[in-house]
């Protein structure tokens, strides 16, 4: 956390009296979070900041032009009056764990467009601390179909993402 610190001494009626004022600047990790989630399954968001009292958490999509809100939480509780609709039933924070300082998201369900950059912000009297998390979405194989009739070999796989690369071989080579 970047802080500056600035001493203001001054003499009243023979009596020094210093005033020290705290000025905070809002810290970066710097480097974003890379989590790669699985389609369709939850996935957690990493965050985590210097605990203290009166947490505010807001995590939110920062590329939308609208600054989407995917949650908030302060006065001690959750407020999502102001939630995205494509969030809406689907976040959550660890409550029992944000006094120790973990903001982490739980976001629920995975789907393509939840692809991209979210921006984690949390402030206490301490200061302020923003963090950046990417998400990249992947849909493994899980199942592959193959079928044989007569000489024709079908191979099939559904809910796959990426696109996968496919290779064939055969033994002894044609």
């Amino acid at each position: 956390m970047e802080m500056a610190w600035v001493l203001v001494s001054m003499t009243l009626r023979g009596l020094m009296l210093m005033v020290i004022l705290l000025w905070t600047v809002t810290s970066t990790d710097g480097e974003d979070v890379h989590v790669t989630c699985v389609f369709s399954e939850d996935c957690v968001l990493p965050c985590s900041f210097q605990p203290d009292s009166e947490e505010v958490i807001h995590w939110l999509q920062p590329e939308d032009k609208n600054l989407s809100t995917i949650h908030s939480y302060y006065y001690s509780t959750d407020q999502l009056k102001q939630q995205s609709q494509p969030y809406r039933g689907r976040t959550a924070l660890f409550n029992d764990q944000i006094p120790k300082g973990n903001a982490s998201l739980l976001l629920r369900g995975i789907t393509l467009q939840d692809q991209g950059r979210y921006k984690c912000y949390t402030s206490t009297i301490k200061g302020n601390k923003e963090s950046c998390v990417n998400i990249a979405v992947e849909a493994p194989v899980r199942l592959v179909d193959i079928q044989l009739s007569d000489d024709i070999i079908t191979c099939s796989s559904t809910g796959i993402y990426p696109e996968p690369k496919l290779t064939w071989s055969t033994d002894p080579p044609l």
